[in-house]
């Protein structure tokens, strides 16, 4: 039922009950960022509005405070690892009401299947699962995976249920050359999220004038600000290794709110099951001295003005009855959650619909991943915290490879979709003394990607990958320890709850090879060509600045 009907509109006037009261309630006003004390009515669903009301149901709320439902302005779901049911189902938990999630992982992987594939997911969802039509896939036209999605095949998904806009447009580059391909993704849709790592100047005005409106990728205070005062909307991003909250917050005030938004971007379930979503960037917001109020705004209201979603956002009459309850917005605990009115529990888990395989390669043999050469070496540098790298340069030669004393070891990427010569490159970071880990996640393309300390414990993980048709692999002497990915690679079929304890049982035998915390998620950004400063793709490094293949080792 439409807010626009005669029974909704009578209950709205007091001429009729409302479907449930929430009395004695402290509801969080987004307009102006202050909290009212009162009654909230609601009816199908619907916020009639507060007031004296009187309802069929009453719900008293004495001492707890209602906020409408969180929404992610920026996510990846697959790579919380789970398929979107299984998210949902999780992060809904949390308060969250909405996501706006693009989905270019398994768009690469399956193209137009993919995308059928993860909009049919919406129905049931415990959230609303709004999309993005992902715009570069591949990420760079040398990047090819399993698809290619120009602006003929997108046009197809355009005014469907359930899409909103045009995802993040990462190849920069043709947007600044002004490629004739890229335009032609750009004018599909008035809604147009950005990518735009480290761009400034000049060439950032002309990609915010080619129509890009967003960017989630700000990792300084100065690139945010001088985003913002451009036109775009900032999504302050907070994931499983990308954390820049900290460093942003100074942007947030009063007069930019409404144009900063909260975005996860990719989260590991295990993160989301013990930590939260949106609900936990809040919370470390507000440690990190944002008022609570406007870090409330960043996650209600601000992402449904940016992507014209009117219907939420607020609990103000004619919009969502999709909320959640807390006892202290300081500490932003959800205790109970709400959608349409209702009380959200914890469902049970949806059956997994099938996806076809999709890794087709043999793994390596064994003098395939051999380096050779010797000299200044191109060496990607692993920033703590960041998905940005460093192009290193270290004295070194095949043979000295791994160099625990430097922290260099190999890292090896096998094109899934074919038979082909693996690309191989050094990395910086990792810190193991032991072992080695690889899995089938690799954004963008998702070849599968490995590095350890040794060629032999490499090829290890990396035929364990190959055999399980998808998943991440942490391999320690004797011991192999696998989360499967037996959907497209990228995600898994098991409940949250199991995927939570295979990551940890992952994490117990990464933290016996050493190292930097979290290494399968900086593991699946090596060769994300479109991120600076350096990569290792399938043919091999690439300087993500100069935008094209380099050798590893200097002339």
């Amino acid at each position: 039922m439409t807010p626009f009907c005669k029974p909704v509109i009578d209950a709205a006037r007091g001429m009729g009950p409302a479907d449930v009261i929430f009395e004695d309630a402290t509801i969080f006003n987004p307009f102006t960022c202050s909290w009212d004390e009162g009654t909230l009515a609601v009816k199908d669903g619907i916020v009639l509005g507060t007031g004296d009301y009187e309802g069929n149901k009453t719900r008293n709320c004495s001492g707890k405070y209602l906020v409408p439902g969180l929404i992610d302005a920026h996510v990846h779901i697959e790579s919380s690892l789970l398929r979107p049911s299984e998210y949902a189902r999780l992060v809904a938990l949390h308060g969250t009401g909405t996501v706006i999630a693009d989905p270019h992982e398994i768009a690469n992987i399956a193209g137009e299947k993919g995308l059928e594939y993860m909009l049919a997911a919406r129905e049931g969802a415990a959230v609303d699962i709004l999309y993005m039509l992902p715009s570069c896939v591949p990420a760079t036209p040398a990047d090819v995976g399993g698809a290619v999605l120009d602006a003929g095949s997108l046009r197809q998904f355009v005014g469907r249920e359930g899409i909103l806009g045009l995802g993040e447009m990462m190849n920069f580059p043709g947007v600044l050359s002004a490629d004739p391909g890229v335009g032609e993704k750009i004018a599909l849709a008035g809604i147009r999220d950005g990518h735009a790592p480290m761009l400034s100047g000049k060439d950032l005005n002309a990609y915010i004038l080619a129509g890009l409106q967003s960017d989630h990728e700000c990792t300084t205070f100065a690139e945010a600000e001088e985003k913002l005062r451009n036109g775009m909307y900032i999504f302050v991003r907070e994931g499983s290794t990308e954390k820049n909250i900290e460093a942003l917050l100074p942007l947030v005030t009063e007069k930019t709110v409404s144009r900063c938004c909260f975005a996860t971007d990719d989260c590991h379930a295990d993160l989301l099951m013990e930590d939260g979503h949106i609900d936990r960037c809040i919370r470390k917001a507000v440690v990190c001295g944002l008022m609570p109020e406007l870090a409330i705004r960043m996650a209600t209201l601000s992402p449904a003005e940016r992507f014209g979603l009117h219907d939420r956002g607020a609990l103000s009459p004619g919009r969502r009855a999709d909320f959640c309850m807390i006892d202290d917005p300081e500490k932003f605990v959800v205790q109970e959650v709400f959608r349409n009115g209702t009380a959200v529990t914890a469902a049970a888990p949806v059956p997994a619909a099938p996806f076809p395989p999709s890794i087709r390669c043999r793994p390596p043999q064994p003098e395939a991943i051999q380096v050779s050469g010797s000299g200044r070496a191109r060496v990607i540098g692993l920033v703590p915290g960041q998905i940005v790298t460093e192009a290193l340069t270290y004295q070194c030669s095949a043979a000295g490879i791994p160099d625990r004393k430097q922290d260099i070891q190999k890292v090896v990427v096998c094109n899934r979709y074919h038979n082909a010569p693996p690309g191989l490159g050094l990395v910086h970071g990792f810190g193991f003394w032991d072992g080695a880990i690889a899995c089938s996640i690799s954004h963008d393309a998702h070849n599968i990607v490995a590095t350890g300390t040794s060629d032999d414990a490499i090829l290890q993980a990396l035929r364990e990958v190959v055999r399980s048709q998808g998943g991440m692999v942490a391999a320690c002497g004797n011991e192999m320890t696998v989360l499967p990915l037996d959907c497209a690679g990228l995600m898994s079929t098991l409940p949250y709850n199991e995927v939570a304890d295979r990551l940890k049982a992952l994490h117990k035998t990464t933290d016996r090879i050493g190292g930097i915390d979290n290494p399968f998620m900086y593991l699946s950004f090596l060769a994300l060509t479109v991120i600076p400063a350096l990569r290792v793709t399938d043919r091999g490094v690439f300087d993500g600045v100069a935008f094209r293949d380099v050798p590893l080792f200097d002339a």
